[in-house]
């Protein structure tokens, strides 16, 4: 939680045009971030309590709101921070930036800037692996905002009924960009409509990590012993405005203000001091800091694509192969 944390408040910076607090000279220097940037500040327990308990070969989709998600999954930070950059050395070659990064190497297959379009690839990804015989499971994080769009009722109705080994995620902050989500929302939300579909559902505390864990882990149990499609509705909030440079100044001031307290880490920092973990706590924290600080070093002194790599990694439609 805290090296996502780290990510996303430097990513934060970098994307307004300043990172002096991590010793890079920004002067008469754009934003380092290019590209839109959506923070997951404030849902970290979700990601890190759901992916524990994925295995390497456990495949992972996104979306716009990403970075936790592959960070929990096991993605380098420093490959992701030159990809926020643009650079050659990150992710995707610096092509795909923060709203497309995706890293197959540790399984997560992408995030998506078209909101629930994760959901039927999670489905996608789950029906192969059950065509192949393989044990791995899909898992598809996605926001509230989604089940008002037709590939939520589609991608679960597929999974329920082709009984297939996908968790999916819903991480409900109640905001879908700049939008209250409830007065646009019929019914009870994810887990009713989850349930409609005989799917078995799960509402957590999404800002507390111990509890998200522990439901999470009993739904991937039930999924890899062959039990069919599970939903995790985790109730969170989102700290910060729909993008990195938005002020959020059409939200109400006294629901930021209750969210921030609700604050998952430093939840997480007074369980652990109860149980006498405080200075380990601390020691992690400051780890995860100077990690992301040698992150930003890295990224920003690493080289931009040239321009003949924009013809690599496209389709040739011309003669249908892959360059």
């Amino acid at each position: 939680m805290v090296r996502i944390r780290a990510f996303e408040n430097a990513a934060e910076i970098a994307s307004q045009g300043g990172v002096a607090a991590w010793g890079l000279d920004t002067s008469a220097k754009p934003a380092l971030v290019r590209g839109p940037l959506h923070l997951s500040t404030g849902q970290e327990a979700i990601p890190a309590g759901v992916c524990a308990h994925l295995c390497h070969a456990d495949l992972l989709t996104s979306t716009h709101r990403g970075h936790g998600h592959t960070l929990a999954k096991g993605a380098n930070v420093t490959r992701m921070m030159s990809e926020l950059f643009g650079r050659t050395t990150g992710t995707n070659r610096g092509k795909g930036g923060s709203m497309h990064i995706a890293d197959f190497s540790v399984g997560m297959l992408g995030a998506n800037g078209v909101v629930a379009a994760g959901l039927p690839i999670a489905v996608g990804a789950a029906h192969a692996l059950k065509l192949r015989g393989e044990a791995a499971i899909a898992v598809s994080f996605f926001g509230d905002g989604a089940i008002n769009r037709g590939p939520f009722l589609e991608a679960l109705n597929w999974a329920r009924v082709f009984e297939l080994p996908v968790l999916f995620v819903c991480e409900d902050n109640r905001i879908s960009a700049t939008t209250a989500t409830g007065p646009m929302t019929a019914g009870s939300g994810a887990s009713a409509r989850a349930n409609a579909l005989d799917i078995p559902a799960c509402t957590v505390d999404g800002n507390d990590v111990q509890a998200v864990y522990d439901i999470a882990g009993e739904l991937i149990a039930q999924i890899r012993q062959g039990a069919g499609p599970r939903l995790l509705h985790a109730r969170t909030d989102r700290h910060k405005g729909h993008v990195s440079v938005d002020p959020a100044t059409y939200r109400n001031p006294d629901e930021v203000a209750q969210a921030l307290l609700r604050d998952p880490i430093p939840r997480a920092r007074g369980a652990l001091e109860a149980l006498g973990l405080g200075e380990e706590a601390a020691r992690v924290a400051q780890a995860a800091e100077n990690e992301i600080a040698a992150a930003l070093r890295e990224a920003e002194a690493a080289p931009f694509p040239a321009p003949q790599d924009a013809y690599t990694d496209v389709a040739d439609t011309g003669e249908g192969v892959w360059q």
